[in-house]
């Protein structure tokens, strides 16, 4: 059975977040708790104790909709277990991230830590319009960090604190597509267009809708048309970008790329996705000079990394890799690693001098035995 201490702080936790809670049951490896909105929340507190079996029973217990099971840990499952959270669309909350959930609700003297120091508000709000504030930003940081159903959580604590808030609804439909709940999205984005119909964020959701059920044509039409309404919208024009290159239609990707870049030349990003449309549609030579621009201006290689792996290009080559710092992956020289650990490269192979000086103890110990006699 899970410690006391654990209960307690599962408990808190759910609490902070405004769950309201249809079932409790404790297990032996933590404790499961069913909430008023279909999740079912998993507490683990040894995963050492956790089995394959014991994935798959969560699964069963959450029912017909697996991406409403969240699994959360304070240390790390193991990578087979991890896998198959995510690979079966569960939510998995662990290390880490566990830390920075009990952080962020005030719950850090419950796993053993000095309380933050409270800064003093940088604006003058109104005790209810700080705790909206912290919520929504609460919301948007686990929706950026790829966790949508704590996202959810906080987006519709926050609608049930205000509930005309329009920033929370149109939050709750984008969590809601991101855990693959389409139908549930394209409702809560309709609510929204029904209490605010030029609403761009909630248009901008219904187009997603449109991609997430295999209609691309349709959602890259939503956004052109929105763009024909005002030009000037930068965040309508991103969303066509990705949507054009989930199509893989690079020409037209290329044409809103070099609109976005008359207005942010310097974004990296944007340097690196243009040189990989110029490569796209024939010229590789520009490509390749655009993507050393894109580094030069700040593209990490992290970064750089990442998005070869989004787009299913190789990856870049590390500067160490290269004849000269920032060479293009072309100019790569051979890995001193593909060399047998005990032989070196061959322009550092001993030269006759340290073989002469490898005599010389020799003519010492000669000397030493004379001057003996």
């Amino acid at each position: 059975m899970a410690s006391s201490p654990f209960v307690q702080l599962a408990g808190a936790l759910t609490e902070a977040m405004g769950q309201r809670l249809d079932a409790a049951k404790p297990t032996d490896e933590g404790l499961m708790l069913r909430t008023g909105d279909g999740f079912l929340y998993a507490f683990l507190e040894d995963p050492n104790r956790v089995s394959l079996e014991t994935v798959h029973r969560l699964f069963a217990d959450a029912g017909p909709l697996p991406a409403h099971l969240v699994v959360l840990t304070p240390l790390h499952l193991p990578l087979a277990l991890s896998e198959e959270v995510v690979h079966r669309g569960g939510t998995l909350v662990e290390g880490a991230r566990f830390t920075e959930l009990a952080r962020q609700l005030g719950l850090e003297s419950m796993l053993g830590e000095e309380p933050r120091p409270t800064a003093g508000p940088a604006r003058r709000l109104l005790p209810s319009a700080q705790q909206l504030d912290g919520i929504v930003h609460r919301a948007r940081t686990w929706l950026d960090w790829g966790v949508p159903a704590l996202a959810l959580r906080f987006y519709r604590q926050a609608a049930e604190l205000k509930p005309g808030f329009l920033p929370a609804k149109v939050g709750i439909g984008r969590a809601l597509l991101a855990l693959k709940l389409v139908d549930d999205a394209e409702r809560q984005f309709g609510e929204v267009l029904s209490l605010k119909a030029d609403d761009l964020e909630a248009r901008l959701g219904l187009a997603a809708v449109l991609g997430a059920r295999a209609r691309p044509k349709e959602e890259i039409e939503m956004y052109r048309a929105l763009l024909a309404e005002d030009d000037a919208r930068t965040e309508v024009r991103a969303h066509l970008l990705a949507a054009l290159v989930d199509l893989g239609d690079w020409s037209g990707a290329r044409v809103e790329l070099e609109a976005m870049l008359a207005r942010t030349p310097e974004e990296p990003q944007l340097r690196f996705l243009h040189a990989v449309a110029l490569e796209r549609t024939g010229e590789k030579a520009l490509g390749s000079e655009e993507r050393e621009e894109a580094r030069r201006l700040g593209l990490t290689w992290e970064r750089e990394a990442a998005l070869c792996q989004h787009l299913g290009l190789p990856p870049p080559v590390r500067a160490e890799l290269v004849g000269e710092p920032g060479a293009p992956a072309p100019r790569r020289i051979p890995k001193p690693r593909a060399q047998p650990p005990t032989r070196a490269p061959p322009a550092r192979r001993p030269s006759p001098r340290p073989t002469r000086e490898k005599r010389r103890p020799t003519s010492s110990r000669s000397t030493a035995t004379r001057k003996r006699k």
